[in-house]
């Protein structure tokens, strides 16, 4: 019979001064009777990715599959995770809608591989109202980010260049807009093209632009 996982809480925590600025990240662990600090910073980032990089420095400390409850003040981390963005951003090759790309991906990818290894669940906590380790991890990024010759946060210095957005193909792709599978239906204009049920968004099917484009080489 395989053991049941063991059952850790996290509290994470992530501050930038200014923002952007120099960062600093804390996480605190908590198991029975035991409790463990962690804490770094970088010379130039963002407050948001310093909540991310918080939450995957406490988890890539797990030594084997838990089960967690990690506790942030950051609304942004607790609903992209427990609200499906990511999930739906990724589904999209991080595009958050048709013309706007997902931020952080680097990050969002990390912990998302994380979170397939932990079952976790990301709970928001007010700030700053006198919660212990709460309060412990606010510190903690502040100090890091106040320590001299931090290192660079390589990805937001020198970011990747975007990928193109997912070429529209055939029916049972993510719609842009809402993520619904698209549905292929007839038309006289274009022959097929694909519909999202949910949303109504309608998209020319890409091998019928193509042919189009080709044709009009012709004349």
């Amino acid at each position: 019979m395989a053991d049941e996982k063991k059952e850790i809480v996290i509290y994470t925590d992530g501050a930038c001064e200014p923002n952007p600025g120099a960062g600093g990240y804390g996480a605190v662990l908590l198991f029975e009777n035991r409790c463990k600090e962690i804490s770094g910073g970088f010379r130039l980032t963002t407050n948001n990715r310093m909540e991310i990089y918080a939450a995957i420095k406490g988890l890539e400390l797990l030594k084997q599959p838990c089960k967690v409850t990690l506790y942030s003040d950051s609304q942004y981390l607790v609903s992209a995770m427990m609200e499906g963005w990511v999930a739906k951003w990724k589904r999209r090759n991080w595009w958050r809608t048709n013309k706007e790309h997902a931020v952080n991906v680097d990050l969002w990818e990390k912990l998302s591989v994380l979170c397939e290894t932990h079952e976790v669940n990301f709970v928001w906590v007010k700030g700053h109202v006198g919660n212990p380790e709460n309060e412990r991890c606010d510190k903690l990024s502040y100090a890091a980010l106040r320590q001299k010759d931090l290192p660079p946060d390589e990805v937001y210095e020198n970011p990747p260049p975007e990928p193109e957005p997912i070429k529209m193909t055939h029916d049972g792709q993510p719609c842009r807009k809402c993520s619904t599978p698209v549905i292929k239906l007839k038309s006289k204009k274009f022959k097929f093209y694909l519909f999202c049920p949910n949303c109504k968004a309608t998209y020319e099917i890409e091998s019928d632009k193509q042919d189009k484009s080709k044709q009009a080489t012709l004349f």
